[in-house]
């Protein structure tokens, strides 16, 4: 016998409690020596004969229905084809169903085969453009549809002055509307009245300025007997009132002129008195020498007088046929005559400037109404 290490009294044999307890049960039960009885368990997808529950009504048929693994029978359509059964499938990664939406489809039919993906910049920056035109042309038809207008804003219309102005006027009784003299605030106008000031006639007309990028082929003039086309034609939808052109480009020349229906400032920017800049890209026949170079800075005498230019240079990175020209002056193709008289040809003729305007963001054939800030700005010149 083995003694305890702690308590050091010797150990008992053990005996199994389950065989003691098996024998117990066999021999109350009557058959000795037999194994103990167990219950097996089912299968999976199989049930007991004593189940209360039918084998249609069991687990694995009612999962097999609900994930559609029931057999079931093929449509048939009208044309004696088989089609497959409707099914709940997920598509595969990567792709899609017969019908359904990818947004790949969107850039491989769409814009991308055209150069831009839809939502761009430069979509954003096209559609804030035309939205600016189109509402500054709202304001002007609004003005044109109407039946009667302010006294005040019927001055500031006709280009005089603004409308705070214009009450100051109106209340020192220097207007006058079919021949009385009018001194009350908010009068309204019609647009057959007679209103003058100053002893002068005044157009009811809001000022429209319009800077067109003119290509070759075109007139400068508001018709031609020979039926050309004109400059009209490029900007007949660009104002409801009737615009003229400031200046004139020949009908080979090309480049920025503008168009308005204001009076006072074509007169302004065509008089010489005013200095009106111009600069022009002239394109030569042949490379021009430093030494006619320095005669044109000097002056080339026509048959109006001495033609002055105020700056000539060549153009950096360009051949020396090219160079940039700065005037002044509005004689008749005065450029061309100047190079002609030192035996040069005038192959292509570009306005790039006029009175501070350019035809950045312009494409040739196209306009678009100047701003408040240009108008200022020529109105301060």
């Amino acid at each position: 016998m083995s003694r305890d290490n702690n308590s050091g009294r010797p150990k008992k044999p053990r005996s199994s409690t389950r065989n003691s307890s098996d024998e117990s049960r066999a021999s109350r039960s009557g058959n000795s020596g037999s194994k103990p009885f167990k219950k097996p368990f089912p299968k999976a997808g199989e049930r007991n004969s004593d189940s209360k529950r039918s084998s249609d009504n069991s687990y694995q048929a009612r999962m097999d229905k609900k994930f559609g693994k029931t057999e079931q029978e093929p449509f048939i359509t009208t044309q004696g084809e088989e089609r497959k059964p409707f099914s709940k499938s997920a598509p595969s990664r990567g792709g899609s169903r017969p019908g359904s939406f990818d947004t790949r489809d969107k850039y491989e039919r769409g814009s991308l085969k055209y150069g831009r993906r839809p939502g761009t910049t430069e979509d954003k920056e096209d559609k804030t453009k035309s939205f600016v035109q189109k509402r500054r042309l709202s304001k002007i038809e609004k003005d044109v549809h109407k039946d009667t207008i302010r006294l005040n804003k019927y001055i500031a219309n006709s280009g005089i002055c603004s409308r705070r102005e214009a009450d100051e006027l109106i209340t020192q009784g220097l207007v006058e509307v079919n021949g009385k003299v009018v001194t009350e605030m908010g009068y309204q106008v019609q647009k057959s009245d007679k209103v003058v000031f100053d002893g002068q006639n005044i157009t009811p007309e809001k000022p429209v300025y319009v800077l067109l990028n003119k290509p070759k082929g075109y007139i400068s003039t508001t018709k031609d007997d020979k039926a050309r086309k004109t400059v009209m034609d490029l900007v007949a939808n660009a104002s409801p009132y009737r615009v003229f052109p400031v200046g004139r480009l020949d009908r080979s020349t090309t480049g920025v002129i503008l168009l308005t229906n204001d009076g006072h400032m074509t007169k302004k920017l065509t008089h010489p008195s005013f200095d009106a800049k111009k600069i022009y890209h002239v394109t030569l026949d042949k490379k021009l020498t430093n030494e006619d170079l320095k005669l044109i800075v000097e002056g080339i005498r026509l048959d109006e007088g001495v033609a002055m230019v105020d700056q000539i240079s060549f153009i950096e990175g360009k051949p020396r046929n090219e160079v940039g020209i700065e005037i002044h002056i509005g004689w008749n193709r005065v450029i061309r005559r100047i190079f002609q008289r030192l035996g040069y040809e005038v192959e292509a003729l570009d306005r790039v400037m006029f009175a501070g305007l350019t035809k950045k963001n312009i494409k040739r054939g196209h306009w678009r109404i100047l701003t408040e800030q240009e108008v200022n700005n020529l109105k301060m010149l």
